[in-house]
């Protein structure tokens, strides 16, 4: 199906025009002709597949339609998971309805809270945000819910995943009726946790399926090494070396792990940068620019950068950790090969990511072709680094808090330093069990301390 073949307005058709897109995605063409019509759909398609550009088309062209709304009051929101996964879908609505007039903003964490919360007073027509920033302005009355046409949530069993059902709730409860608004719904998996979170929050929605067989895309090149814990670095060079990897996206799964990892490839000549969930919303945003632009070869990520992200180009996707949760290894190669583009997905398996493979493999309905490594792959000839300390260290008390003391700070006195100050009595020339024993008895006998005729008082 062709987008000039459906009944779409003609601003929409520009957007669509000067995104470049022509034919519709599987996804797309099963659910544009459902939700154009107005009914609720609830959709399951795995990353990559233009569920992003279905749900937008069918918002500007309910929005468009509806000419008779009034009140300055937002018309549409989108939720999403995570920042990043916003900030793309913002992009993508600025491209696509750059012809439709309507005011677009992004809300989301680490950012300047000011500017947002100003922008939102002043008015929007489609907000598009993570659930924990949106509630805050919510209860300042900052904005109202009570004139949401269009409701969409984006990757719903990463909200789940990531604990915001309670926070999606609170957020759902405060919109219009269902049976008052239009509801689209998509997620990687359609489970019972978010079937029953559709049911409840949308009016009878259709469902909508284009999850092949595979899990994975077909163009994707996976192949695994299994190495131990040691010599999976000394094959993660011999790999860049060997295979020169414009732009690469290596996983690992602690923030500690991916500093450590940071930390030797730039000993070793390869320029890399490190993004995780504690990293500033600014400079992650900068080090995500430089990746997309070329400028950064490679990008270390927790799987905070698994979902969401569009990234032309990437080449590879390395495993350096198998993750835990077989959905994440989907969404994890689904970095690359995108856009009907090739790409490979390495995955470097230990003695703990051994574990998770079987797993993996019957989530993703594939066994994972494994290679095995000569002896030349592994380079152990490698400049070493020492491994970031833990902020949890003795100075901090063991509380994580590695900031130095204040000067001329006020010590605070506990029960721990009282112990420590305290003068202690030593025994010079300790005895050992039965000793003691004896001399304790020699000073009853010759002092009568505790015969029966002694008298003893409690007063």
């Amino acid at each position: 199906m062709r987008f000039d073949e459906l009944n779409l307005p003609a601003h929409v058709q520009s957007g669509i025009a000067d995104a470049g897109f022509s034919n519709c995605t599987p996804i797309q063409e099963r659910t544009l002709p459902i939700s154009l019509t107005g009914k609720d759909v609830a959709g399951q398609a795995q990353t990559g597949t233009g569920k992003t550009a279905a749900f937008l088309v069918t918002l500007f062209t309910r929005l468009l339609t509806n000419t008779a709304a009034k009140g300055g009051h937002p018309r549409a929101l989108i939720l999403a998971p995570t920042r990043e996964l916003v900030v793309q879908i913002e992009q993508d609505a600025q491209l696509l309805g750059k012809h439709c007039g309507l005011t677009i903003q992004a809300i989301y964490g680490g950012v300047d809270y000011m500017k947002q919360r100003d922008a939102l007073r002043e008015g929007a027509d489609v907000i598009i945000g993570t659930p924990g920033r949106l509630i805050d302005y919510l209860k300042q009355k900052v904005y109202s819910l009570k004139e949401i046409e269009m409701l969409v949530i984006d990757e719903a069993d990463r909200m789940f995943d990531m604990g915001f059902i309670a926070d999606l709730r609170f957020i759902l409860r405060r919109l219009p009726p269902f049976d008052k608004r239009q509801n689209l719904m998509f997620s990687a998996t359609l489970n019972q946790r978010v079937m029953e979170l559709a049911y409840e929050f949308m009016n009878v929605p259709e469902k909508v399926s284009v999850t092949p067989e595979k899990m994975t895309a077909e163009n994707v090149e996976q192949v695994i090494y299994h190495a131990s814990r040691k010599e999976k670095f000394p094959l993660l060079l011999g790999l860049l070396r060997r295979d020169g990897m414009a732009r690469t996206m290596i996983f690992i799964n602690t923030k500690r792990e991916g500093e450590y990892l940071h930390d030797r490839l730039n000993a070793n000549g390869f320029p890399c940068r490190v993004i995780s969930g504690d990293v500033e919303q600014k400079k992650r945003m900068r080090i995500l620019e430089d990746f997309k632009e070329g400028k950064l070869p490679i990008l270390i990520a927790t799987d905070v950068a698994s979902r969401g992200l569009h990234i032309d180009g990437v080449s590879h996707v390395i495993n350096y950790d198998l993750p835990q949760d077989c959905e994440d290894y989907v969404h994890r190669i689904g970095r690359t090969a995108r856009a009907g583009a090739e790409g490979k997905a390495i995955s470097l398996a230990d003695e703990d990511g051994a574990l998770y493979l079987e797993a993996i493999e019957e989530y993703i309905k594939n066994k994972i072709p494994t290679e095995w490594a000569e002896d030349d792959l592994f380079v152990n000839d490698y400049n070493r680094v020492a491994r970031p300390k833990h902020n949890k260290d003795m100075k901090s008390g063991g509380r994580g808090d590695s900031r130095p003391p204040r000067k001329n700070a006020p010590v605070r006195k506990t029960a721990v330093a009282a112990v420590q100050k305290a003068p202690v009595a030593v025994n010079m020339n300790p005895e050992t069990g039965e000793a003691a024993k004896k001399r304790r008895r020699r000073k009853k006998k010759t002092t009568g301390e505790g015969q029966p005729n002694q008298k003893i008082t409690t007063e």
